[in-house]
């Protein structure tokens, strides 16, 4: 019998019908106590060999709904490959086409990246002789918020610091941070090896555990959005932020990079901090010199599109990039990754993948190291 569940962690749908699968009804929730949503992730089971249609009905409503044009749903049969399926807007549903190859799939708006995936990375990742892995604090749902301090030679100065998944339903820039962080864990790395001798590095993997188990687009357990708490976050409403920006604060910082996904833009691109009072030529010139030493290095990255810079004085300083740039005189970016697939450079069967997000990830280490000396 054809039956939809999302009771999984980061499972995200409500069912309005689907004894008939050719005509399957469903919503994507919302986030707790907030207007946001367009994550999805749920199972399909007892339908083998039989043609289904999906239909998200409350897709118009979503918070990016430009983002559904072009846009292709995942599917997987061992959660592992993840892989487009043939997906249609017309404007007010989301329709959804597959015929499955087995009992069971599971469909997502991104490669889903679970809770336990995360715990293992941080177990794996702490084996390493530089890392210390500090618990900063709980999450209003209790959960651990974590750091990973990779402690550099004696006489490093430089404080380097990459935070990724503050918008939950991005998971694209968790798999990223599997393969930033593979590099740095490579002890025979000559480029990873130098990095260390003059730096540290502080990461934290996933800005919001609670948001990500939930199921949300964008916001925590209490409908924040982390990327607008940065100017007073507190504890009651915001403690991810609040942990780490005190953590920050107590560390300095000469970098900072925060990895997110874009629902629109079929591009990896970076946005700077232009429009922070402190904006200047000197950053400009280092924005411009970091985002084409990446290009260089990964085809799958460009600088020709991206958001529309800020105008002087204008720039939202409740965003961490713009936060972390003023209150700290450096680089600080944002990257953005697809939720669909690269334009230059497409893959008709995966899209934009977490393959690709790790090659990302670890191709931003040879960047880093190749600009190290302009901050």
């Amino acid at each position: 019998m054809l039956r939809i569940s999302a009771g999984f962690d980061s499972g995200n749908i409500e069912v309005l019908a689907e004894d008939d699968p050719d005509n399957i009804r469903l919503n994507i929730r919302k986030d707790n106590q907030s207007d946001f949503y367009q994550w999805f992730h749920f199972r399909l089971s007892g339908a083998k060999g039989t043609a289904c249609v999906m239909h998200i009905e409350n897709a118009k409503g979503a918070a990016f709904a430009g983002g559904w044009e072009n846009y292709s749903a995942v599917a997987s049969y061992d959660r592992e490959h993840w892989f487009r399926v043939e997906t249609h807007f017309d404007g007010t549903r989301l329709s959804i086409h597959h015929t499955p190859e087995f009992n069971a799939a599971w469909f997502a708006y991104f490669a889903p990246y679970s809770d336990d995936r995360h715990q293992n990375l941080l177990a794996e990742v702490q084996g390493s002789d530089r890392v210390n892995l500090v618990r900063l604090g709980a999450t209003l749902d209790g959960r651990d918020l974590d750091l990973l301090h990779f402690a550099g030679d004696i006489g490093a100065k430089k404080k380097l610091w990459v935070i990724a998944r503050q918008h939950p339903g991005e998971s694209m820039a968790a798999w990223w941070m599997e393969g930033f962080l593979s590099r740095l864990t490579d002890e025979t790395d000559p480029v990873v090896r130098e990095i260390f001798r003059r730096a540290d590095v502080y990461i934290v993997p996933n800005m919001n555990p609670d948001g990500s188990s939930r199921g949300h687009l964008r916001t925590n357990a209490a409908g924040a959005n982390l990327n607008r708490e940065w100017e007073t976050p507190t504890m009651e409403r915001s403690p991810e932020v609040f942990l780490v920006r005190e953590k920050m604060q107590e560390t300095g910082m000469d970098f900072c990079l925060d990895v997110h996904g874009d629902e629109d833009l079929p591009y990896n691109f970076i946005a700077g901090a232009e429009g922070t009072k402190s904006w200047s030529e000197l950053r400009a010139v280092q924005l411009a010199n970091f985002t084409e030493t990446l290009a260089k290095i990964s085809p799958d990255f460009q600088t020709k599109i991206g958001y529309p810079p800020a105008p002087p004085g204008t720039a939202n300083m409740s965003m961490c990039t713009h936060w972390t740039a003023e209150a700290f005189g450096c680089l600080s970016m944002t990257l953005e990754m697809p939720f669909k697939d690269t334009v230059d450079t497409p893959d008709p069967d995966q899209g934009w993948s977490p393959e690709r997000c790790r090659q990302l990830g670890a191709a931003m280490v040879d960047a880093i190291w190749a600009r190290f000396d302009d901050w």
